[in-house]
């Protein structure tokens, strides 16, 4: 099954949810970045995150980057999304290993450590918004929760998991976002409340074979959900050799020239996917004449 997220309402639009099964995703970036099982678990789940988030906004062009900077072995993530469903990351170390958590689970939080996150929204303003908020767990789905709560005054609950096989490849991930509108009465929110606190974990209800619509059915239990659309998510990456060559011409002549004078090819990779691009010297001479 293809990955997808699905945008939703219920109780006469007192609230909005997303649900996403992001399996294919994060595997295709464990793949990308070879990430351990601890950092695959915590990237993928700022990936599923980021890209329901991505879909709550308009613009065509319209850009989110989630930020992690963190004290924690994994020296931070960062991931971007568009509201096309497409989503990227990368961790600062990739093959971080610690023991598992007081539960025999994989410790994302320390792995993570103690830090604050960004959140960053360029909507084609002058300016790009950008909130910062204190990681409150380092789990990332709390720490998003905390977000919506202090940043944009959404009350929200965020529920985010990643299963991994034994073999340390991807066996399960997605996850959900339910915020309540400002209008949303008394009765709406205690019922969700009540709803939200009977969900354990969002991988096992994955590994039962919940769909991101089943998903949403359990979280809002009670509740008359419409579905509004259906949007695929994907691990995308859009650079290329020539958006790298335009990179290597921003650095300008003069490191350019040194490059040249060294007489090596140089190699470039991607942070956000990991390709690599290699230019040779008489391609770095046609990147100087480019530059003037």
């Amino acid at each position: 099954m293809k990955d997808y997220i699905v945008r939703a309402t219920a109780k006469d639009s007192q609230i909005r949810a997303f649900a996403a099964v992001t399996t294919e995703t994060v595997e295709t970036a464990r793949r990308a970045h070879n990430t351990s099982p601890v950092a695959t678990a915590a990237l993928g789940r700022l990936l599923t995150g980021g890209a329901m988030m991505g879909v709550m906004m308009k613009g065509e062009k319209d850009i989110l980057t989630l930020q992690v900077h963190a004290g924690g072995p994994l020296k931070g993530m960062t991931v971007t999304a568009d509201s096309q469903g497409r989503v990227k990351g990368y961790v600062g170390e990739p093959n971080v290993c610690i023991p598992a958590n007081s539960r025999g689970k994989l410790d994302v939080a320390g792995a993570v450590g103690v830090g604050f996150m960004n959140v960053i929204k360029d909507l084609g303003l002058k300016e790009p918004y950008i909130g910062q908020t204190v990681l409150q767990t380092s789990e990332i789905a709390e720490d998003l929760t905390y977000y919506f709560a202090t940043s944009e005054q959404v009350p929200s609950a965020v529920g985010l998991g990643v299963l991994m096989n034994r073999d340390n490849t991807v066996k399960q991930a997605g996850g959900f976002i339910v915020q309540l509108m400002p209008f949303a009465e008394e009765k709406t929110i205690s019922q969700l409340e009540k709803n939200v606190s009977k969900i354990n974990s969002v991988t096992s209800l994955l590994e039962e074979g919940h769909t991101p619509e089943s998903l949403l059915s359990t979280v809002l239990d009670g509740f008359e959900v419409e579905i509004l659309d259906t949007v695929p998510t994907e691990f995308y990456c859009n650079c290329s050799k020539s958006r790298v060559a335009k990179a290597l011409i921003s650095i300008g002549e003069k490191d350019l020239k040194e490059m040249i004078r060294d007489g090596k090819d140089v190699e470039l990779n991607c942070h956000f996917c990991n390709s690599h691009y290699l230019f040779s010297v008489e391609e770095l001479k046609e990147i100087l004449r480019n530059c003037r």
